[in-house]
C-alpha cells in the first residue's frame, strides 16, 4: 500500500491532518527576539519596522550574528509565549482532525529539547508522536499546513495556510489567517 500522499493516508485514517508550525504560529519567537534585542542593544524595534522584512533586514550588520546566536541558547525556545487562543483552538480542532506540530528544528539544532518541553507544557493534549522535528516540510503528509514561512508552504503538497507575521505581509499566494480565531473560522468552512 502506498502511503505517501495525504489522500492515501486518509483512506487508512479517516481524519484529515493539520500540520502546524511552531515558531511564529503557536510560539511567539519574534516577540522574544525583539525583547532580547532591546535588552542587548538598548534599541526597541516595533512590529511596524519589520513590515515585509525579517529582523536581519532592519538591524545593523554588526548585530546580526549575536541576534542569530541568541536562538542557540539552550533555553531560548523553552520560555516563549503562546499565541493568544492557540491552545483552545487547537484543542477544538483535535476533536475533528489529526494535529501534527511540524517545526523546522534543523535550522536551530540545539532547540530540540527546549521545543519538546515547551510543547509538553503548553499542548499536553497532543500526541507526542505527532511532534515532527524536520527541515523541509515538503515531507509532511498532511491535508493542511499552517505556517508563516512561504518557502515551507511552497514545498508542501497539501493546502497551505499563511499565518500572518510582519515578514510575510504582502504575500498573497495562500489563504491568510491573522490569529487563531481566524484559524477556527477557516476550518469551520472546511468539510471534515
Amino acid at each position: 500500500m502506498n502511503l505517501t500522499t495525504p489522500n492515501r493516508l486518509n483512506e487508512v485514517n479517516m481524519k484529515k491532518r493539520i500540520a502546524i508550525d511552531m515558531d511564529e504560529v503557536i510560539a511567539d519567537t519574534l516577540k522574544a527576539r525583539l525583547e532580547r534585542y532591546q535588552l542587548d542593544y538598548g534599541i526597541g524595534l516595533g512590529l511596524e519596522t519589520l513590515h515585509g522584512k525579517h529582523i536581519y533586514d532592519v538591524i545593523p550588520e554588526a548585530h546580526r550574528q549575536q541576534v542569530r546566536d541568541v536562538m542557540d541558547e539552550h533555553d531560548f525556545f523553552r520560555y516563549l509565549e503562546v499565541f493568544p487562543d492557540a491552545q483552545e483552538v487547537i484543542a477544538e480542532l483535535a476533536k475533528s482532525y489529526d494535529i501534527f506540530i511540524a517545526t523546522a528544528a534543523m535550522e536551530v539544532p540545539f532547540s530540540f529539547n527546549a521545543k519538546y518541553e515547551w510543547l509538553l507544557e503548553h499542548f499536553p493534549f497532543l500526541d507526542t508522536q505527532h511532534f515532527v522535528f524536520c527541515g523541509n516540510k515538503g515531507i509532511i503528509a498532511a491535508d493542511y499546513l499552517i505556517d508563516d514561512n512561504p518557502n515551507q508552504l511552497r514545498n508542501f503538497q497539501g493546502q497551505g495556510i499563511m499565518f500572518s507575521s510582519p515578514a510575510n505581509i504582502g504575500l498573497n499566494d495562500y489563504p491568510r489567517v491573522h490569529n487563531w480565531l481566524e484559524v477556527r473560522a477557516f476550518f469551520k468552512t472546511q468539510a471534515v
